[in-house]
């Protein structure tokens, strides 16, 4: 999911991600990315910190509250340099901090490194489920 108040943002960002055989979800606000997330957990986040309403901050302290959407790896790409929001998008969960103009093999790499170990994380789950139904036989 790409989420960003700036269509241009959210254009470039989907065109990168298309490229690369992902099928991006866009929105344009927080509150719409809440909703999309509860109704159809995207595999990833793409959000940027700076928009109207309800900034990447508050979103993602949401995603986090929430059991359905805690898990989704979040990788914020902003404009914003100031290490004060790095370090407040962290102890919120944040996944990545990247600065806009964003290099597409920087971003790429990024979100493959994010999908696999939010991949191992959910086979280590389903292992250890599959494993207490066996021991309980």
């Amino acid at each position: 999911m790409v989420v960003d108040d700036d269509p241009d943002a959210v254009a470039i960002l989907s065109h990168y991600l298309r490229a690369e055989g992902f099928t991006p979800i866009e929105t344009s606000s927080g509150a719409q990315c809440l909703r999309i997330a509860q109704r159809e957990p995207p595999d990833l986040i793409l959000m940027d910190l700076m928009m109207p309403e309800m900034d990447g901050l508050e979103v993602c302290r949401a995603l986090r509250r929430d059991a359905t959407t805690n898990a989704i790896p979040v990788i914020v790409v902003t404009a914003l340099d100031d290490l004060d929001a790095r370090a407040g998008a962290m102890q919120l969960g944040v996944d990545e901090f990247i600065v806009k103009p964003v290099p597409r093999r920087h971003l790429i790499t990024r979100i493959k490194a994010q999908l696999g170990a939010r991949a191992a994380t959910r086979a280590t789950e389903e292992a250890v489920v599959r494993l207490a139904a066996i021991r309980r036989k």
